[in-house]
């Protein structure tokens, strides 16, 4: 009987040492899920923080760049009005310096 309990009080030693050895690799690896929660969090929040900054960029830079596209649009079409009237403005440009060589040409005969 006595050796029968020996037993049965090293049987119970044993199974509560194996379970203070469960209980403290749970508790392990309780605060390592913790901490790798903790850092994926962390991580989780700066891309979140650097995606919002980049859209934020990409709409200042889809702003500039319809500014640029309006501004292109304006410079082509005055320089459309140029190159159309330019044949034009010639032409008068031309007429008045051979009007003023005429007034010239008159003006030198009646000295």
């Amino acid at each position: 009987a006595k050796a029968m309990e020996a037993e049965a009080l090293r049987s119970e030693e044993d199974a509560q040492k194996a379970y203070e050895d469960f209980v403290k690799g749970t508790n392990a690896s309780v605060q390592s899920k913790g901490k790798d929660i903790v850092n994926k969090s962390e991580t989780k929040a700066k891309a979140e923080s650097d995606f919002i900054e980049a859209k934020e960029a990409k709409e200042g830079v889809m702003l500039e760049l319809e500014q640029l596209s309006n501004y292109n649009a304006n410079l082509h079409s005055s320089c459309d009005f140029v190159l159309k009237n330019f044949s034009i403005r010639q032409s008068a440009r031309l007429k008045e310096i051979e009007a003023i060589q005429q007034a010239k040409t008159i003006l030198s005969g009646a000295q």
